[in-house]
């Protein structure tokens, strides 16, 4: 299994990060940095992350297949994993149907073929991770990866992904979180997900009605998936992933002020009193 260093990382998009918010969040206690809605430039610039950084892993959560081809996620692997051993990972997956049109007819065949590209190019399947989040897929994530890593479910979800994946395969959820008086914020930032088939499909089949998931979702959906309020309060959401068999879970904070909030949660966390 890939050491990710610590049980806590950070969620958050490749076009807003640079590296000094990547050195912000190692020194604040977090172990790895995933990055999302990965674009051939954010690739690119990992180096910079992981060359202003001493031990943070970093991550993509997730490379699209269908925007990034195996050949260029595989040599861009190879590459930077060559200059910073055992620092890196590569996170896959389908992204989303309605975004990526007709070629997503056939998601798991196409990520299936995907990865034969990626084992061909030589990249050690322990290091990949999927974004997973029905059972067919996590049953992929189990067989072909070193793991999983769902994005914007609950700590129900959490159990049943490790039961899907097994004790030893690497599951990391990320989870929306809004420190303070944040409704509206998270709200907005839910909002576009419940478009969504995908995303529908999986907090359906976790127990959510479509009438939780209407109307910008019921309030008690989205205390659900987001995190809100108190640093504590926070701190022990992201607990109840590690509760229910995440290795890792990984805090994206909602809003103007990420930095601020992450800086804020850090105190609420082990880590700061190891």
């Amino acid at each position: 299994m890939t050491n990710l260093g610590g049980q806590y990382g950070v969620w958050r998009r490749g076009r807003d990060t640079d590296a000094a918010f990547a050195q912000a969040v190692e020194g604040l206690g977090y172990s790895s940095l995933w990055l999302g809605g990965v674009t051939d430039d954010d690739l690119e610039r990992t180096g910079e992350l992981l060359a202003a950084t001493t031990k943070l892993v970093v991550a993509t959560g997730i490379v699209n297949i269908f925007t990034i081809d195996a050949a260029t996620a595989a040599g861009w692997f190879q590459r930077v994993d060559g200059q910073y051993p055992g620092r890196v990972v590569l996170g896959v997956g389908t992204g989303h149907r309605e975004a990526v049109g007709p070629q997503a007819a056939t998601p798991y065949q196409a990520l299936v073929a995907y990865l034969d590209e990626l084992q061909q190019a030589g990249i050690p399947a322990e290091r990949i991770v999927i974004a997973a989040l029905g059972p067919r897929v996590l049953k992929l994530s189990r067989d072909r990866t070193g793991g999983a890593h769902p994005y914007l479910t609950t700590p129900e979800h959490t159990r049943t992904a490790r039961a899907a994946l097994g004790p030893d395969k690497l599951l990391v959820p990320e989870q929306h979180v809004a420190l303070g008086d944040k409704a509206a914020v998270a709200r907005e930032a839910v909002a576009p997900y419940l478009q969504l088939t995908n995303y529908r499909n999986n907090w359906l089949r976790s127990g959510f009605t479509e009438q939780d998931l209407a109307d910008g979702g019921s309030d008690a959906f989205l205390d659900a998936v987001v995190a809100l309020g108190t640093p504590d309060a926070v701190a022990a959401r992201l607990r109840a992933h590690l509760d229910a068999g995440a290795d890792q879970v990984l805090a994206q904070a909602l809003g103007d002020s990420p930095l601020d909030d992450l800086t804020d949660l850090a105190q609420a966390l082990p880590f700061q009193k190891a």
